[in-house]
């Protein structure tokens, strides 16, 4: 049932509320003409109307016995029907009514004496006409109860084909609406993607490429729709192809964002490196609906990389030569000065070390590239303690526990410090002997890393050292001021014991991350 209407209502909303069914040229569908025709044979009259009662007129959307289109509001019974207080008006005899005696249509054509009509009411219980019956002849009795009630449900039988054109229209009205809004949103996004200096691409959830913007068919020079589907496969070089199809198809089973550096292949027939991203573009479920993604144009930035990456190369191969000429020059000073032997001797260990943890750390070419990571602290000491490896069976050093990322920033004191504590293990300590043995252990713990090192197996300590060697001066160094650590020396009688604690930032700029991959 519609709503009581608004006691507010105007003839201003009314005319909006029959607007939204947009009538116009409706009574040419004959689509109410059956209920009109059912309800003169319910009520055994020769006329039926269905009307609508606008500002100025009432429009007919149905008639049976009369062929007329519209009539004035002022001679209109079904007028009164929308403002009268029952849903249904009987008229036995107009020309003994005063509401409507004095009608043209009463004392002319069609000669209306009985009428009976029941009110149409929108859904928001606004009265827009009624369903009526009329006769010439006047009917005392009016209606049974059963033709009265029968109109009352034509009405409602009226109003849900009216109600359904309006929502059907409605719907209609939405649409187009949407698609405007789609079309405006897919003009503005195209105008933008054109204007990008990237290539802009996307594809449908299965990675079926439908789109891509200006800027791509201007760098490839291909026609427009040409690279669609699985076409741009075709623009990769080929030493490229495999790796980047392999990564995107993980990226349309995962989910996950795709990234990747190839060669394009560029309108002048030349190959040019790019950096390729994706995105997906997910539903309120999380269903992947889209994919975009853009190419960048990085060749020139590449070239420079790998120019740069080559004179770095030379610069640190020749840095390592400098090592090697200074470790050669205190040989050449010890050999004429027989003196100067055992601090030469130590010198040139240093330097060697310094030379192994910068050897470790600096960019290298394919070729001279370590085994070991370089951003691995177990494997930069693994280079240092090569000198004290000892058989496979039983190492003479053995480092366990957490690995930490290291670059070229703490290489050097940590190289001088595990330098010194090995040398004077193998001076004094551990070492020293055949069946001594070391162990490091590395302990990451939150933002703090303790290295632990601890000597078995040597000769007994009886008493503590009378003084601080230059050596234990270099560790304080190392550790302390170079690290921001501390140091911590346990004298045990089975062999030295040795706690540094250091903060985790002090091995890398970027935990977790070396410098040269």
């Amino acid at each position: 049932m519609a709503a009581p209407a608004p006691a507010s209502t105007t003839e201003d909303d009314r005319a909006a509320i029959i607007r939204a069914y947009d009538l116009a040229g409706y009574r040419d569908s004959g689509e109410l003409d059956d209920l009109a025709a059912f309800a003169a044979e319910l009520c055994g009259t020769p006329i039926a109307l269905v009307s609508v009662v606008e500002e100025e007129t009432q429009q007919f959307l149905a008639t049976v016995g009369v062929d007329v289109a519209h009539t004035p509001r002022h001679t209109s019974f079904c007028a009164h029907v929308m403002v009268g207080r029952a849903e249904t008006m009987v008229v036995p005899d107009a020309r003994s009514d005063v509401r409507f005696a004095d009608y043209s249509l009463v004392k002319g054509p069609p000669h209306i004496r009985f009428y009976a009509g029941a009110r149409l009411l929108s859904r928001e219980g606004v009265p827009l006409g009624a369903i009526c019956v009329i006769s010439p002849e006047p009917r005392p009795q009016g209606l049974t109860p059963f033709q009265q009630r029968g109109l009352e449900v034509l009405a409602t039988a009226v109003m849900g084909r009216l109600q359904d054109r309006r929502a059907r229209l409605e719907h209609e009205r939405t649409v187009e609406a949407s698609e405007a809004r789609v079309a405006d949103s897919e003009r503005r996004f195209r105008i933008l993607a054109d204007a990008m200096p990237q290539m802009v691409w996307s594809t449908l959830p299965d990675g079926f490429h439908d789109y891509y913007n200006a800027r791509w068919y201007e760098f490839t020079g291909m026609p427009d729709g040409s690279t669609d589907g699985e076409g741009w496969n075709g623009m990769f070089h080929a030493d490229d192809r495999d790796r980047a199809w392999a990564l995107w198809r993980h990226s349309l089973t995962t989910g996950d964002p795709y990234q990747i550096e190839y060669r394009l292949r560029h309108r002048d027939g030349t190959y040019r490196w790019v950096l390729g991203r994706a995105m997906p573009i997910r539903d309120a479920e999380g269903n992947i609906t889209r994919w975009f993604g853009t190419c960048t144009d990085i060749h020139e930035q590449k070239l420079t990389l790998e120019e740069r990456e080559i004179v770095s190369q030379e610069l640190s191969h020749r840095i390592k030569n400098i090592f090697a000429v200074i470790s050669g020059l205190i040989a050449f000073a010890a050999r004429s000065h027989p003196g100067f032997a055992g601090i030469a001797s130590d010198l040139r260990d240093r330097i060697t070390a310094l030379g192994r943890a910068h050897d470790f750390v600096r960019p290298h070419s394919p070729q001279s590239k370590p085994k070991a990571r370089q951003d691995s602290l177990h494997g930069l000491l693994g280079d240092l303690f090569e000198p004290y490896r000892g058989d496979k069976d039983r190492p003479r050093i053995v480092v366990t526990g957490h690995d930490v990322p290291v670059d070229d920033r703490s290489a050097t004191p940590l190289a001088l410090l595990f330098h010194e504590l090995a040398t004077n293990a193998a001076k004094y300590g551990a070492l020293s002997v055949l069946t001594g043995q070391v162990a490091l252990t590395v302990r990451r713990d939150g933002d703090m890393v303790t290295l632990h090192w601890q000597e078995s197996g040597g000769p007994e300590l009886n008493a503590l050292p009378d003084r601080t060697g230059f050596g234990s001066q270099l560790v304080e160094l190392s550790a302390v001021r170079q690290l921001g650590g501390a140091v911590r020396r346990d004298w045990q009688r089975d062999g030295l014991v040795v706690t540094i604690e250091v903060p985790l930032a002090a091995f890398s700029r970027a935990p977790g991350a070396g410098p040269y991959r």
